[in-house]
């Protein structure tokens, strides 16, 4: 079967295939979003996971048992569902953070594929697409940005960029140093006015990663729109969950999401 014949005629087979690759990276993704932070922060390290010298060894394992979770219950959304969410074992509940980030990685990948079909540019979405799910989460979850994905994403973007994919390589050049100096300069102002700190290094270093990929013409865009999905989002959470308007959110998740935003909406080249 001539597989570049289908994926090149039939979009759709390229969208499954991308899709079930996406659920794919989705699960490593999970070990990373476990497991990165404690790499960092020994006080982050689950302990179902102890010894975690790095994200390969040892095998993941049930939180609450501890027995070791076997291949055919590590498969990408079906094990999650054929165990309804349990450890076979036990019977322990596992998050259901891990269903979500396969099927969102998954889609995210199907709609990269939609939008760019087979080109250098679809692949260089992916990985985008991967970056930006694992950053989002980690520091969702954790208030850190890890300097182990953002920096390696600022080479990748350049790299990608040598060849003009989403931007040519001195507006990508000129867009990292802006991403950082940008978010620098207005943490800069806010904690000289307010005397608190409205953001961290992490997220200079994730819009500098953006701005590594899109080239400088793209931040401001991103801003935009990672300022509203922030505002949106906290008008929601204290309307609907009594949110406290005192306590502190992540910026990162905002800038993941505005990037990827502005990565779907660009224009294909002819």
């Amino acid at each position: 079967m001539n597989y570049t014949y289908l994926v090149t005629v039939h979009p759709l087979w390229l969208i499954g295939m991308v899709f079930i690759l996406g659920c794919c990276i989705g699960s490593f993704l999970n070990v990373v979003i476990a497991r990165l932070p404690g790499l960092i922060d020994e006080s982050l390290i689950d302990e179902s996971e102890i010894p975690a010298p790095n994200l390969v060894r040892p095998g993941s394992r049930c939180p609450h048992c501890k027995h070791p979770i076997r291949w055919q219950d590590n498969i990408p959304l079906y094990s999650y569902i054929r165990l309804k969410g349990k450890c076979r074992h036990c019977g322990g509940g596992i998050s259901i953070r891990y269903l979500l980030v396969e099927l969102l990685t998954g889609g995210l990948f199907a709609l990269c594929a939609w939008k760019f079909g087979a080109s250098a540019a679809l692949g260089c979405a992916l990985a985008l697409s991967a970056l930006l799910v694992a950053l989002a989460v980690i520091d969702f979850e954790t208030w850190l940005l890890p300097d182990a994905l953002t920096l390696p994403g600022i080479v990748l973007g350049l790299g990608c960029n040598l060849f003009g994919i989403f931007a040519s390589f001195t507006d990508a050049l000129i867009g990292a140093a802006a991403g950082y100096s940008i978010l620098w300069l207005i943490y800069q102002v806010h904690h000289r006015i307010t005397g608190r700190e409205g953001m961290g290094y992490g997220d200079f270093k994730l819009t500098a990663m953006l701005g590594a990929w899109f080239g400088w013409l793209s931040l401001p865009i991103i801003m935009l729109v990672s300022s509203l999905a922030g505002i949106f989002i906290f008008i929601f959470l204290k309307l609907f969950y009594h949110f406290d308007h005192t306590r502190p959110v992540p910026f990162g998740p905002f800038l993941a999401i505005a990037g990827w935003i502005y990565l779907i909406n660009l224009p294909i080249a002819a």
